[in-house]
């Protein structure tokens, strides 16, 4: 397994790791491999899904104290949670969870030398200053962690120099045979350096499969290079600090590494991508995928990265993969599918106690409209709706009236959502406008139907809603702004300003700590619910505040 996080431009870059390194003989062992009596592998998973799900050897939730007095369930607060999967740790406010990797465990912990006891008071790092023993002001904060020292903390909350850690660690009380699969799996967490990164480069790659439209590839392609050669060029005075600056300087800017960008173009159906992408990764591994763009599914390449650990940041996609099992991609949103989940919390939201209005929903087969009708469907489901009627089209078939109007006979005035684009949704909004008097409002993408609105029946167009994923115009103009000063500084043409606006963001966060916090995977959560307006060219007029999913 891997993933250790590597210093990138000397700020870390978190991308929910795993672990490398085959098993390390640990103090548990007892001569014949074995930890606790079980073989070196086996204890490693026992002690793995201990820290990921808080879960002892017999398959029950261990049981910890937190905040002094408050007894909690493992599963509540798994050591995952707040050390992550790589054991490398994270800041949530003021408080720190330190790195508890193999390495970092093995080490002492070394004050840093800009630290100044008179300054505590002024910013950043203060927090964990301040409980510092004083014995220990001009000298490591703490010794390596022995198994013995290890084993007292997570039971006490004392580390080896007797200072307490924060109430909101959990004191776990675990047995013996749990403790030592547990110290067997930190002894062993994130010890190898990745696949892709060095002292000097970290790699990464960027897919591009067939069928994406030129335009669009070079907008992604153009901007997120630029983005690395502008972090390439800023790297040239750290590495002379490194070599030649005060030594206690040189940890610190010799984590400043070159970025190399790969392209990896895919061609043909989605069922041949996985060999393609295997046979990249294998002539040239990688520490992770940035950006990406792809015409129709992201699954192969979400798949691929899940087998072997590999980050995936924010590929351009209206096709992500929604998985509560997805590990290591991240995604600008949940794609077409969040727009279903808006228009059903909305509709949820806005439903009168006891009303049973029937709701009618189309979309074609195979197609982005079908994530929109599955996120719909699914979140319609929690939230207690009924009376939901689905009508799959197949590829290229256009609605006729009286297919959907069976699901509308008796039952008295429906909402219809159509997931549907071109000439498929045209007919549909034609034979809606021949019914009216049954329809009581009309639901649409807007990433769908925008180009066809003009088509669209008047009538149908003032019962219309649209979801929308984006900011509002007004504040996404402004935006744009931002970021096409940025392209024509770089002397880079204005393309697709979509996707040149999340490749912006990209870049902008990839110096920075890029995490969503555990679990969390989409960094869009919902979109508007939005009408159009009586002028002429008609205005996008939102009816609802941002609906979070």
């Amino acid at each position: 397994m891997r993933k250790i996080p590597v210093q990138v431009l000397g700020v870390t870059l978190i991308l929910a790791l795993g672990m490398s390194a085959p098993p390390q003989a640990s103090a548990s062992d007892t001569g014949d491999g074995s930890v606790a009596g079980f073989p070196a592998q086996e204890a490693l998973a026992l002690g793995e899904r201990l820290f990921r799900e808080g879960r002892g050897v017999d398959g029950e939730p261990v049981r910890a104290i937190v905040a002094g007095d408050v007894a909690v369930d493992g599963t509540m607060l798994t050591c995952v949670s707040c050390h992550r999967r790589s054991g490398l740790g994270s800041l949530e406010g003021s408080v720190i969870a330190w790195p508890i990797s193999g390495k970092e465990l093995g080490r002492p912990r070394r004050r840093a030398g800009t630290w100044n006891p008179a300054k505590q008071h002024q910013g950043p790092g203060a927090a964990e200053r301040w409980t510092l023993p004083t014995r220990f002001e001009m000298n490591d904060e703490r010794p390596p962690y022995s198994d013995e020292a290890l084993a007292h903390v997570l039971r006490t909350g004392l580390d080896p120099t007797g200072r307490e850690l924060n109430r909101v660690m959990p004191r776990y009380e675990l047995n013996d045979r749990d403790m030592a699969v547990l110290i067997h799996y930190l002894r062993n967490l994130s010890t190898d350096t990745d696949p892709g990164a060095d002292e000097e480069v970290i790699r990464f790659a960027t897919v591009i499969t067939e069928g994406v439209n030129p335009a669009d590839r070079e907008a992604m392609l153009t901007t997120l290079q630029a983005h690395i050669d502008a972090r390439n060029t800023q790297t040239r005075p750290h590495e002379r600090r490194a070599r030649s600056g005060p030594f206690y300087k040189t940890e610190k800017f010799g984590a400043y590494r070159k970025l190399a960008l790969d392209v990896w173009e895919l061609t043909g159906s989605p069922d041949g991508w996985q060999a393609q992408l295997e046979a990249y990764y294998r002539e040239r591994p990688v520490f992770a995928l940035l950006g990406g763009i792809a015409a129709g599914t992201w699954a192969p390449i979400h798949a691929f990265c899940e087998a072997h650990d590999i980050p995936a940041i924010l590929p351009v996609t209206d096709q992500p993969v929604v998985s509560d099992a997805n590990t290591y991609t991240l995604y600008f949103s949940k794609g077409l599918y969040q727009e279903g989940e808006s228009a059903a919390r909305f509709l949820a939201a806005h439903r009168k106690a006891g009303d049973q209005v029937p709701v009618l929903q189309m979309f074609q087969a195979g197609t982005k409209g079908e994530d929109a009708a599955r996120g719909f469907r699914e979140t319609w489901e929690r939230e207690g709706g009924t009376g939901l009627y689905s009508l799959p089209l197949a590829a290229g078939e256009e609605p006729a009236p009286a297919e959907w109007m069976r699901g509308l006979v008796g039952q008295g005035p429906t909402v219809l959502l159509l997931w549907l684009e071109g000439d498929a949704l045209v007919a549909a909004a034609q034979a809606a406008a021949a019914a009216a008097d049954q329809v009581d409002a009309v639901f649409m993408s807007w990433r769908l139907a925008s180009a066809d609105l003009t088509r669209i029946p008047a009538v149908v167009r003032d019962r219309l809603l649209l979801t929308y994923p984006y900011s509002l115009p007004e504040e996404m103009v402004r935006r744009q702004d931002m970021v096409d000063r940025w392209l024509q500084a770089r002397h880079i043409p204005i393309g697709n300003s979509a996707i040149q606006a999340q490749m912006y963001f990209l870049g902008w966060m990839l110096p920075g700590a890029i995490g969503f916090g555990p679990d969390q995977r989409y960094a869009a959560k919902g979109c508007y619910i939005a009408r159009l307006s009586g002028d002429d060219p008609p205005r996008l007029l939102p009816v609802s505040d941002w609906v979070i999913n």
